[in-house]
């Protein structure tokens, strides 16, 4: 991984080597006093990126360890580098279309002995953190995701957070914030390697390594994911069911390898987003 981040160095030295040169100036030698590395993909979130910084800095304060905030500029051409930076981030470069690969490359220059990862138009509550490294602690667990909540309710919104509850609670793929030892991610190779559905894929992967080590993969209790509604607030609150039905025939083209049609659809919605 930091042979393909160097690779990515020397395709793009402008943009890559300033956030290379903010992580080295902390130091080579704070890496064992590092506690936790949070993890922040983001492709042009000069709006977002404060409030997210700004609630793992809370979330700091409860915890008391030594924190250190990586976001990871994806293709971004807006000011979202100098703002996280402003706000006492590492700020690295990354310009590939698959967020699987943007957060592997902000955990593969991470210090910290835990990793927890969240998107950039997200929110973390102020006990996150402390909760997570006590469950790490207590040694039953591999990782685990957490409880999401929206900003705002509809009952559009009412009922795609009853999706997400009955989700997790029949499968256990708990997602939203990943958390997990560095040692975890880099055992089972960081996030699966793909476009979509990369946290289903990683959950699972996270439970399954966990089984074999006689642990758990679980969920925050304490605490949650705040998510953004900034997609229903500009396209709709009933927009991923409209969505399932409008492109039925992409989905089940992609069940079949046939993935032309819901990557277009990926592009739009997440990866294009912001442009």
């Amino acid at each position: 991984m930091i042979d393909k981040i160097r690779e990515i160095n020397r395709e793009f030295p402008s943009n890559y080597e300033l956030g290379w040169i903010c992580h080295n100036k902390i130091g080579k030698g704070d890496t064992m006093n590092t506690h936790i590395s949070v993890i922040i993909p983001a492709h042009n979130e000069e709006r977002y990126i404060t409030r997210c910084i700004k609630s793992v800095d809370e979330a700091k304060k409860e915890f008391k360890g030594q924190v250190e905030v990586i976001v990871v500029c994806n293709r971004c051409t807006d000011q979202t580098a100098k703002i996280a930076r402003a706000n006492g981030a590492i700020v690295v470069y990354d310009e590939y279309r698959c967020i699987a690969k943007v957060r592997n490359d902000g955990i593969a220059v991470a210090r910290g002995k835990v990793i927890v990862t969240i998107d950039a138009d997200n929110r973390m509550t102020k006990g996150t953190l402390k909760e997570i490294w006590s469950l790490l602690r207590s040694d039953r667990y591999i990782g685990g995701g957490a409880p999401i909540r929206f900003e705002r309710y509809s009952f559009p919104l009412f009922c795609n957070d009853m999706m997400c509850r009955i989700s997790f609670w029949i499968t256990g793929w708990y997602s939203g914030i990943f958390w997990a030892k560095k040692e975890t991610f880099d055992a089972i190779g960081g996030f699966v390697d793909q476009k979509a559905m990369e946290d289903v894929a990683t959950a699972k992967k996270l439970k399954k390594y966990g089984k074999e080590k006689g642990k758990e993969y679980t969920t925050l209790r304490k605490n949650y994911l705040i998510n953004s509604t900034r997609k229903f607030d500009d396209l709709g609150d009933w927009l991923y069911f409209k969505l399932i039905f409008q492109n039925a025939g992409s989905i089940i083209k992609a069940a079949i390898g046939k993935t032309a049609g819901i990557d277009k659809l990926l592009d739009e919605l997440f990866y294009d987003y912001n442009e």
